[in-house]
């Protein structure tokens, strides 16, 4: 099996909780002071949602999908909308591994290897629209 297919299983994997999506925001926001007030009045509900498509979209772009969305992800992130700070993409997905390695019980670090390959190229997209 290759990376992306085996990332593409682990999600699913982690998407049979939705304490995974609520344990990636708490592992996130732990991770800054900075980042913590970015959701001080946010409907977190619609948050979890918008992350699970996000992160959908980043592992289909990777499987050949068209990156029309995750191009409008990183507008919409940009300096001159969100703005979120390029460095924080780094601290999203060491949040994002914490929670998998809570929730798939078949994590390993190969498999953590594979996300962060696999994730890389759309991540980087959408960084790079800052």
């Amino acid at each position: 099996m290759n990376a992306t297919d085996s990332v593409f299983q682990s999600y699913g994997r982690c998407c049979r909780n939705e304490q995974f999506f609520k344990d990636f925001y708490s592992f996130f926001m732990d991770s800054s002071d900075e980042i913590r007030q970015r959701f001080v009045n946010t409907d977190m509900a619609a948050q979890r949602h918008l992350l699970r498509n996000g992160i959908m979209q980043l592992i289909l772009v990777a499987r050949g999908m068209s990156d029309r969305k995750l191009r409008a992800l990183g507008e919409s992130h940009n300096r001159h909308n969100f703005n979120i700070n390029p460095a924080w993409y780094t601290l999203w997905l060491n949040a994002l591994m914490k929670a998998v390695n809570k929730h798939d019980p078949e994590f390993s670090r190969e498999l953590d290897t594979q996300w962060r390959e696999v994730l890389h190229p759309g991540i980087e997209l959408i960084r790079g629209a800052y």
